[in-house]
């Protein structure tokens, strides 16, 4: 089943770079140095990136989910002292 791409409304920016567009948007609401306009606009845009960044997260646990999921129980990595010594045995 092929998957649907996720909705774009502009082009969509990966987790990090909405966070930081994200925490800049907030910073420049917070100097109070723009008008009521753009205020608007700006928390307009703060929702849109906010939701993407938790898309992206919520994205990020349904793999790690899925990853736990179809893993049995993992086995230890040997280290290289018990590597060394189980190739010496032989």
């Amino acid at each position: 089943m092929a998957r649907k791409p996720a909705k774009k409304t502009q082009s969509m920016p990966d987790f990090e770079t909405a966070l930081a567009d994200l925490e800049k948007l907030v910073e420049l609401m917070e100097s109070g140095e723009i008008s009521l306009e753009e205020s608007l606009a700006n928390f307009e845009r703060g929702i849109t990136l906010t939701r993407q960044c938790q898309q992206a997260l919520k994205q990020a646990e349904q793999k790690v989910q899925i990853l736990m999921q179809d893993s049995t129980d993992p086995e230890p990595f040997e280290t290289a002292s018990e590597l060394d010594s189980a190739n010496s045995d032989e």
